[in-house]
């Protein structure tokens, strides 16, 4: 199945962009593993006839990321736990810069899937990723990609004098409902 030509926006009233970490370290066992959505972003798809025509686009501000679940750790996350990690997304990671995706090609994929390319920017630095979306014959939009914090000049975060840090690749999800042909 593929998206109907045209123009088609996504954002938070109508799909989902979430980002899953990890935990490693000696002290692992005390964080967590965290779902965190973004609340605030904007997505452009241009779907041509061919998929080789459609680009897309999506802007998402770095200061929307919400803790939504925290799995593992010694105990369970406080909505002040969330709070604290939220702050330190603020200051040390994503430092409230907007995130920019700009494809730069999009080509046919087993199972009417589409794989893209492109340039993520996150705090100013830009680096290539890679991902696949798939699109079900009810619309049904999904893909991942992983990101490499440190091909974005980002450091993981780290507590506990480096016994527990959050893993340099964070998946990022995206879960739509587009028009199909």
């Amino acid at each position: 199945m593929s998206i109907q030509p045209g123009t088609h926006k996504l954002g938070p009233s109508n799909a989902t962009l979430r980002i899953k970490t990890g935990r490693t370290g000696a002290a692992a066992k005390a964080g967590h593993n965290l779902v965190i959505e973004v609340t605030s972003w904007e997505a452009t798809i241009v779907a041509g006839e061919d998929p080789g025509q459609t680009t897309m686009e999506l802007t998402a501000d770095g200061g929307s990321l919400r803790i939504r679940e925290g799995s593992g750790g010694a105990k369970a996350l406080s909505d002040d736990d969330k709070k604290d990690i939220e702050k330190s997304i603020d200051k040390d990671v994503l430092k409230k810069k907007t995130v920019e995706f700009k494809s730069t090609g999009v080509t046919a994929g087993d199972d009417g899937q589409l794989n893209v390319t492109g340039d993520l920017t996150l705090v100013g630095n830009t680096s290539p990723v890679d991902f696949a979306l798939s699109v079900d014959g009810a619309g049904a939009l999904t893909g991942a990609c992983t990101v490499t914090q440190t091909n974005h000049k980002i450091k993981p975060y780290s507590a506990l004098f480096g016994a527990l840090k959050v893993v340099d690749e964070v998946e990022v999800e995206i879960d739509a409902t587009v028009p199909t042909k």
